[in-house]
């Protein structure tokens, strides 16, 4: 794996004020192994078919959705896919993945990492959340018996760490603000590290624009875009609307008539220039709207697209990221033309 930048050099800055994901880790999660991949406002993997692109967006996503509070059957609704390749089971026929994640805001890099139990039935084994080389929250399986793990959470008051039960099928780290009183300023500590973690994860919206889907007709429904931009209409107007297209020569033409490139140019470019407020995605109702971040995950960016679209996307991309409110992790097939554009990141692969 490689991993490039054409973003100007970095200068010493402060805290960024907006959670964000600045590194994604696959310590052992399908063909992934001790791979850690970094994250910056537009980051592209590229490579191969075969060579990852895919499964490195399903676990950004799979963390997202956690963080969101989601079960883990709902998560992984095929944890064997989710097993390293050729990885035996042990002595109790036990087979797993574990997958992790840092976000870096207001309270500096905090950093997650997730132990997932897949057979022979699927749990949470193990978690850790750390910031500043202090361990805030540490769960384990202690009773193969019970649906539950033993956690521990940093306290500092007149004990070191509190510890208690947690579901074995949910983040723990999404469940602090409800166990975590914050009386103490290491409960207080811990409440701020968890709930950056949770608000750079829950701002995860992932895109893949489905032309034949959205050729159809959209039904009138919550008014924000889904996933493949199905009711792409519908955030336009209020789901009756018939959308023309002004190529600027005049010439308006019925979305129904465009290719299958241009239907997806069209809602990537949409999701790109608008932001939470018409996207499937719960905003953080705690964080202040101006603070608001989308990070939108494109597996496939450049499907159905040529190089001048392409390239024109991620131009796009680069300008809105560069705002600060917008964050894109992307895979593309062809790297030549997109990786390019100045402030990219680009992960590389390529075996």
């Amino acid at each position: 794996m490689t991993v490039s930048s054409l973003a100007a050099p970095a200068q010493a800055e402060a805290r960024p004020d907006r959670p964000g994901a600045t590194e994604l880790r696959l310590a052992a999660f399908a063909a992934h192994r001790r791979a850690r991949f970094p994250l910056g406002p537009l980051t592209l993997f590229t490579g191969p078919s075969g060579s990852g692109k895919t499964t490195a967006l399903r676990a950004y996503e799979a963390l997202a959705r956690l963080g969101g509070g989601a079960a883990l059957d709902e998560v992984f609704p095929d944890p064997d896919a989710c097993v390293p390749e050729r990885a035996l089971p042990d002595a109790q026929r036990r087979r797993g993945f574990r997958i992790g994640c840092t976000a870096d805001g207001p309270e500096g890099p905090v950093r997650l990492d997730v132990a997932v139990q897949a057979e022979p039935e699927l749990r949470i084994v193990g978690e850790r959340l750390t910031a500043g080389g202090l361990t805030l929250l540490e769960t384990a399986l202690r009773d193969p018996g019970r649906r539950v793990v033993q956690a521990a959470w940093h306290t500092a008051g007149s004990s070191p760490v509190t510890r208690g039960p947690l579901p074995d099928d949910r983040l723990g780290t999404a469940l602090l603000p409800l166990r975590v009183s914050g009386r103490t300023d290491g409960e207080r500590r811990v409440l701020a590290a968890a709930e950056q973690m949770v608000v750079a994860l829950r701002s995860v919206y992932a895109c893949d624009p489905s032309p034949r889907r959205m050729r159809a007709a959209a039904p009138l429904g919550a008014g924000r875009l889904l996933r493949g931009c199905d009711n792409l209409a519908e955030p336009l107007g209020d789901g009756t609307v018939r959308a023309l297209l002004d190529r600027g020569d005049g010439v308006r033409t019925h979305l129904g008539l465009l290719g299958d490139g241009e239907l997806r140019y069209l809602a990537l470019a949409l999701v790109l220039l608008t932001g939470p407020g018409v996207l499937e995605v719960d905003p953080a109702g705690e964080v202040p709207a101006a603070l608001q971040t989308l990070t939108v995950l494109a597996d496939g960016l450049d499907r159905g697209l040529d190089a001048r679209q392409a390239g024109e996307l991620v131009r796009l991309a680069a300008r809105m990221c560069e705002r600060g409110h917008i964050r894109l992790v992307g895979a593309v097939g062809d790297a030549v033309r997109v990786c390019e554009v100045p402030g990219v990141t680009v992960v590389d692969l390529t075996p």
